[in-house]
């Protein structure tokens, strides 16, 4: 039976580059070495990050003013990483917006290395939509934003005006859409979505903006060293940073950020179209904000919450089950899901 993984993360990545992993994982490129024994100092691998790294820069056209890095940690350690690079040492202020737990988490501790105000929050109808006309400080270091909300279902479609460097969590939605990467400070996302596997982080930052807290930063933490030593400082996830570069050719070869916004388009608006005219289900986000990435939505009668999941599961249909704090159920449908899929968990909702 075909599987339907609807996980929000890890998440499906397109077969093609499953396979040609798979092989370099027994024989990278001939050099009878796995891809994961070969040195991140080799020339083999060099080329993989040269490579992998300038895929990023032409994709989302970064400019020459930003340095593409790929660290670890994931997000969660960009939550703090993000903070003590640009929250002045003494009287170091942030704003940032809460839309969501991953917000929250930023917040927290960006919260251990100076203030943070929480210039708006959707917190009141449990971040059902995304705050707008938001009043920015004119005296902070930063403002933080979460670019879409995977426990919640919503998505920014438009980014914030501040003259402060805007800083984006992007794990779940970059690649799915043009961005004007100019606009921003730093952007970083775990690769675990749009990307590649989990292991690497993408980091995207303005050089100019570095530099300027007046703190003493730890080397892990400090962007400039690893600008410095291209991502090297310590020892790359070579194996995750090798896949990223493999679904970066993929989505370059099949039409790249347009025709990626065309599909997830597509395969969100028949999602929705079923959800909004099946008297079954409901989905109480702000269409305006609704994410085109994760698609939260509820059974009215609550009580066939088990036979839905069963008849998703005889369907070969996984992962929809919605996370702890909606309930309900979620499908995630990042670059790789298949409309095919989209439609397989379609014609489940309509038996209901």
């Amino acid at each position: 039976m075909k599987k339907h993984n609807f996980s929000a993360g890890p998440s499906i990545l397109p077969q093609e580059v499953f396979e040609k992993a798979s092989k370099a994982l027994l024989d990278f490129e001939n050099t009878g070495l796995s891809i994961i024994e070969i040195s991140h100092r080799s020339k083999e691998f060099v080329a993989v990050y040269d490579k992998a790294v300038a895929l990023v820069k032409e994709i989302l056209n970064v400019p020459e003013t930003h340095e593409v890095l790929f660290l670890q940690g994931g997000a969660s350690t960009q939550f703090l990483m993000t903070a003590i690079n640009l929250m002045k040492s003494e009287n170091g202020k942030a704003a940032y917006i809460n839309t969501g737990a991953w917000s929250k988490k930023a917040i927290k501790e960006a919260g251990l290395f100076g203030e943070v105000n929480v210039v708006a929050t959707s917190e009141d109808t449990n971040h059902n939509y995304i705050p707008k006309n938001v009043e920015i400080p004119s005296d902070v270091d930063y403002v933080h934003i979460t670019s879409n909300n995977t426990i919640f279902g919503t998505q920014y479609k438009s980014f914030p005006e501040t003259n402060a460097p805007l800083v984006a969590d992007m794990s779940s939605d970059i690649f799915s859409k043009p961005i004007d990467v100019s606009k921003f400070g730093i952007i970083y996302a775990g690769a675990q979505k749009n990307l590649g596997p989990a292991g690497a982080t993408l980091v995207i930052v303005k050089k100019d903006i570095l530099g300027k807290t007046g703190r003493t930063i730890p080397s892990m933490l400090d962007y400039q060293i690893h600008i410095k030593g291209e991502s090297m400082f310590n020892t790359p996830p070579v194996f995750a940073i090798y896949v990223s570069m493999l679904n970066l050719e993929y989505l370059k070869a099949n039409g790249g950020l347009e025709a990626a916004t065309k599909r997830n388009e597509e395969k969100a608006a028949l999602l929705y179209n079923e959800i909004d005219n099946n008297p079954s289900f409901v989905n109480n986000v702000a269409k305006e904000d609704r994410s085109l990435m994760n698609v939260v939505f509820l059974l009215k009668d609550e009580s066939k919450n088990d036979e839905f999941l069963a008849a998703c599961s005889e369907a070969g249909i996984s992962n929809v089950k919605g996370h702890r704090s909606v309930g309900g159920f979620r499908a995630s449908i990042y670059n790789a899901m298949p409309i095919e899929s989209v439609q397989a968990l379609i014609d489940v909702m309509k038996k209901f």
